[in-house]
C-alpha cells in the first residue's frame, strides 16, 4: 500500500521557538529547529487523512499546499491537538461538503464542548462555521475514506490516546506508555514516528532515552521522533542517536523504507 506522511508540525504545545524565550534551539537559524504544534497529512490509498488539528493548521496546510482533506483522526484532545479545528471551515469549500472527523468518545465530547458554537443551531451566527460530521471510534481496524487505518490505544500519563497505523507507518505521538496488544500491532513498521520530547524525564511523555528503548523494542526500520522540546537541537541530538533514528522536522515528507 503506498503511502506518505508530510510532518505538518513537529513540536511540543509551546511550539519552537517558545514566546519569551533565548536558549539556543529557540534562536538558532537552523530552520529544522523551528517546531509548529504536532499534526500529520496522510495520503493512503489515493486518500489524504489529517491527525490533529493544531493552531497553526492554516499555515501549516499553506506551507504544505494542502488543498484538500477526506477525513480528520483525532489523538487527543489537549488544546495543542484541537485548537485549530476552525480551520477545517476552508476545506468544506474546497472539498464541496462536510468534513468527517474521528475520535474516542471522550475526544467527540470534548470538542463539542470546546466548539460548541460549530454544533449549536444557531441561525444567526454572525460568521461561516465549519461543516462537521462526528464519528465515534475504538481501537482496532478502520476503514476510512477507502483506506484501512488500524486504531492503537495509547497512554499519555492516565490518559488514554490513539495512535495510527497506516500501512507499514505508524503515529504515536503524546505517549509514555504503550500496551501489549498495540505492541502487537507495531510489528514489521517500515517507519514509526514516536513522541520524544526531551532528554529530561516528563510524566506522559517519553523522554529522549525512552523514546530510543521503545523504538528498539518495536524494532521499525526507521524511527522519527516528534513533540520535540526546546531542549532539542536538531543537527546536534540527530548527530548523537542510533543510525535507524533521528528528529522529525516541519515540512519533511515521510514514505515507507
Amino acid at each position: 500500500m503506498d503511502v506518505k506522511v508530510v510532518m505538518l508540525g513537529t513540536g511540543t504545545s509551546h511550539g519552537v521557538p517558545m514566546i519569551g524565550c533565548d536558549c539556543p534551539v529557540c534562536t538558532s537559524s537552523d530552520p529544522h529547529d523551528r517546531r509548529m504544534r504536532p499534526a500529520i497529512a496522510v495520503d493512503i490509498a489515493g486518500r489524504r487523512i489529517l491527525v490533529d488539528t493544531p493552531p497553526e493548521l492554516r499555515l501549516q496546510c499553506v506551507a504544505a499546499g494542502i488543498r484538500h482533506i477526506d477525513a480528520v483522526l483525532y489523538t487527543h484532545t489537549h488544546a495543542d491537538h484541537v485548537t485549530g479545528l476552525d480551520d477545517l471551515r476552508r476545506f468544506n469549500w474546497l472539498c464541496g461538503g462536510a468534513i468527517h472527523c474521528y475520535g474516542s468518545a471522550a475526544s467527540l465530547a470534548t470538542i463539542r464542548r470546546m466548539f460548541a458554537y460549530v454544533f449549536d443551531d444557531d441561525p444567526d451566527y454572525p460568521s461561516h462555521k465549519p461543516s462537521l460530521e462526528l464519528h465515534e471510534i475504538t481501537a482496532g481496524p478502520l476503514e476510512l475514506a477507502g483506506a484501512r487505518v488500524e486504531v492503537l490505544d495509547l497512554l499519555h500519563g492516565p490518559m488514554p490516546v490513539f495512535g495510527f497505523r497506516f500501512g507499514n507507518i505508524a503515529y504515536c505521538t503524546d505517549c509514555n506508555a504503550i500496551p501489549a496488544a498495540s505492541l502487537e500491532k507495531l510489528k514489521d513498521l517500515d517507519v514509526l514516528i514516536l513522541d520524544g520530547l526531551r532528554k529530561r524525564p516528563h510524566p506522559t511523555h517519553f523522554n529522549l532515552e525512552q523514546a530510543v528503548a521503545m523504538a528498539q523494542r518495536i524494532g521499525a526500520r526507521r524511527t522519527y521522533f516528534t513533540h520535540i522540546a526546546h531542549e532539542l537541537p536538531h543537527a546536534e541530538t540527530n548527530a548523537a542517536l542510533p543510525a535507524d533514528m533521528a528528529l522529525a522536522h516541519d515540512g519533511q515528507i515521510i514514505e515507507p523504507v
